[in-house]
């Protein structure tokens, strides 16, 4: 007999919420992590009184009602809006891309200018093969150089050209002079972090902390009945197709003891010359008034399997094709489900992997 009917490796959302979910079933569930804390990516640790994002900045947002609904049972909301500014060589230009950005850019008012400039730099491009020719076409030459092409290669550690159109299809682009980045309905920062949310999923469930689940496979195998897999599908299968790429990150904290370093959550470094994407100061998630403040460098950084953190799929075609032979293995599975950012391949926000693992549960377990 089996010492579990689940043990679940990584204590991420996919995980914490299928941990929870189960354990409410009247199953048996180990939760295993190789951090040394719960929360994956999402985990904030209070300094100073400050909620720092440990991973980078996460801004919960989405239009599914139901998804806003089951995390507001664990967590209340403040009312942030998410306006980062981009910074280039010196000058301040407004994000997501919209009217205050073209106003500086090329001292105009109308939207009806905008769109002509737009479409004068685009002219040239038909069909985007690109995530070069994509920018251009969604937002100007002008806009392409100083705001998206550095940091894009930086970011992603490629020229433009080399990445896939879709990803630039994720930044909105408007002709209003309005800063808020996303469109959805609900929006916020869970008040007092992100980590409380998982302490609450994981409350009375067995959590074992800084565990290597491959290095003790045959063991966790042989105490369960079912894994659910959360973490880099070729991993998994020991590469056998080849490594998938993934983009990461380094995250240098440090502390400041002035009351405001930047005066914006997110300042956004767009030039090549600059070697960090992005600064963060995360006090300004919650209004939070403190003497000192925490800020965060983001640089990215060569992805190593198995030495650096996984955080972002590169889905061009040459991945996807590679990470589809893992899929169809992975279907062939009998006492192994996978799920998340990393099993599932998938540049998936915070409510896509709530939604995805609610609805895992919802076909594995009769309701």
């Amino acid at each position: 007999m089996s010492e579990y009917d689940y043990i679940i490796v990584g204590a991420g959302f996919f995980g914490a919420i299928c941990a929870n979910e189960l354990k409410k079933h009247g199953y048996e569930v180990l939760v295993i992590d190789n951090r040394s804390h719960i929360g994956g990516n999402c985990y904030t640790e209070n300094r100073d009184n400050i909620n720092v994002h440990i991973y980078g900045p996460h801004i919960f947002h989405t239009s599914n009602e139901d998804v806003w609904k089951w995390i507001n049972q664990y967590v209340s909301f403040n009312n942030f809006v998410y306006s980062p500014v981009a910074y280039y060589k010196g000058e301040v230009y407004s994000l997501p891309f919209n009217m205050w950005t073209f106003a500086k850019l090329w001292n105009i008012s109308h939207p009806i200018q905008a769109k002509e400039i737009i479409e004068e730099q685009g002219k040239e491009i038909g069909d985007p093969k690109n995530l070069e020719e994509q920018a251009i076409k969604l937002v100007g030459r002008d806009v392409y150089e100083k705001l998206i092409k550095g940091y894009t290669t930086k970011q992603w550690k490629k020229d433009p050209k080399d990445l896939p159109n879709n990803i630039i299809k994720r930044l909105p682009v408007r002709y209003t002079y309005d800063n808020n980045y996303f469109n959805d309905k609900y929006q916020g920062i869970p008040i007092g972090g992100y980590t409380q949310i998982f302490e609450q999923l994981l409350y009375g469930i067995d959590v074992r902390l800084n565990v290597d689940y491959f290095k003790n496979k045959e063991y966790f195998d042989s105490i369960t009945n079912q894994i659910i897999y959360t973490g880099p599908i070729d991993r998994y299968y020991d590469y056998r197709f080849g490594e998938l790429e993934y983009k990461t990150t380094s995250f240098d904290h440090n502390y400041f003891s002035i009351d405001n370093f930047q005066g914006v959550a997110v300042v956004n470094y767009t030039d090549i010359e600059v070697p960090y994407t992005r600064i963060i100061e995360h006090k300004h998630f919650e209004k939070i008034i403190t003497p000192g403040t925490w800020i965060t460098e983001e640089t990215p950084i060569d992805y190593i399997p198995g030495k650096t953190e996984p955080y972002y799929p590169v889905n061009d075609e040459i991945n996807n094709t590679k990470y589809l032979k893992y899929k169809e293995l992975s279907e062939k599975e009998i006492n192994v489900s996978f799920g998340g950012r990393l099993a599932e391949y998938k540049y998936y926000d915070i409510h896509q992997v709530i939604e995805s693992a609610l609805n895992f549960i919802k076909n594995k377990i009769p309701q």
